[in-house]
């Protein structure tokens, strides 16, 4: 089984709005109120896949129910903790001629709430993967995703984090099977430019040096980079698009990396398929169904790179 962790799910209201003005009264040409968060984005994308997956976390109040209704609606199995003190948060998102986000804060977690989660990651056996992605809300310990890895990985549970600055940095001794920074991400957490491919690979290699086994990099319009646990290193070509949502597309890349991964084990298929969900998310109003990732896979080139 695959399962994921969202800490702090959302509710999100994408609102599309012509000429914003900030100092008008707007109205909005389209709106939709869509459960979001990372983790739920990876398991909405698997669950297009037709890959099981249960997507783990936290919810609370009414916000919290219509999250859980809508990942059963995408055919995802949840099993969220019910927080009682709160809600889960809701992020309005306007779109017009540039993009506005606005996040609520969600329920202020406990110890206890923690312990709760540490129960059911106990059930978890060498047979899953556990993908763990996002920010940590308020009441969690900033050492939670390394407290999870160092947990789990020795059981030989296979851990997927996607997070940025120390929250990824201090799970890298735990050997997680994979990390997801973007180009912009892995600047800041090695805090150099890397401008090019090989200054990429340097940056990939340091993390690799520090526990990663594969590092997937995202560049945007400039395709991917992988470098893999036994020592190969590919870059991916972006297919040809109209950017229309930027939200979700590397959650994207990671459900189909382990749809890839899970399928048949190739990790240059696994790297197609990720650079393909990715694009084809950036390509529609929300994550992209299974027929227009596929649509896509004929367009990506996949070369080697030189160590």
């Amino acid at each position: 089984m695959i399962y994921t962790l969202t800490c702090n799910p959302s509710l999100d209201y994408i609102m599309k709005v012509h000429d914003f003005s900030p100092t008008a009264v707007n109205r909005t040409a389209d709106a939709n109120l869509i459960a979001g968060g990372k983790g739920i984005n990876v398991a909405v994308m698997l669950s297009h896949f037709d890959v099981p997956v249960t997507a783990l976390g936290f919810v609370a109040g009414f916000t919290g129910d219509e999250i859980m209704r809508q990942l059963r609606q995408w055919g995802c199995t949840e099993d969220f903790i019910r927080v009682e003190d709160g809600l889960s948060r809701i992020n309005v998102k306007v779109k017009s001629d540039a993009e506005f986000e606005i996040n609520g804060a969600g329920p202020r977690l406990n110890a206890t709430d923690v312990d709760r989660l540490f129960a059911q990651l106990d059930t978890l056996t060498a047979d899953d993967y556990l993908v763990v992605s996002g920010s940590i809300p308020a009441g969690l310990p900033v050492t939670l995703y390394s407290d999870i890895l160092s947990r789990l990985t020795p059981r030989g549970v296979r851990c997927i984090v996607d997070a940025t600055g120390s929250l990824l940095n201090e799970t890298l001794p735990h050997r997680p099977l994979l990390v997801k920074p973007n180009h912009h991400e892995l600047e800041e957490l090695l805090d150099r430019p890397l401008p090019d491919i090989a200054h990429l690979l340097d940056g990939a290699k340091e993390l690799q040096q520090r526990g990663a086994r594969h590092v997937l990099i995202s560049r945007a319009g400039d395709g991917a980079l992988l470098l893999t646990d036994d020592g190969r290193a590919y870059t991916a070509s972006a297919p040809h698009g109209i950017v229309r949502n930027s939200v979700g597309a590397g959650d994207s890349m990671v459900a189909g990396f382990l749809a890839g991964l899970r399928n048949d084990g190739d990790i240059e298929s696994a790297f197609r398929l990720a650079v393909a969900a990715g694009s084809a998310s950036a390509f529609d109003d929300w994550l992209a169904p299974k027929d227009a990732v596929c649509r896509l896979l004929t367009q990506i080139e996949i070369s080697t790179v030189a160590l």
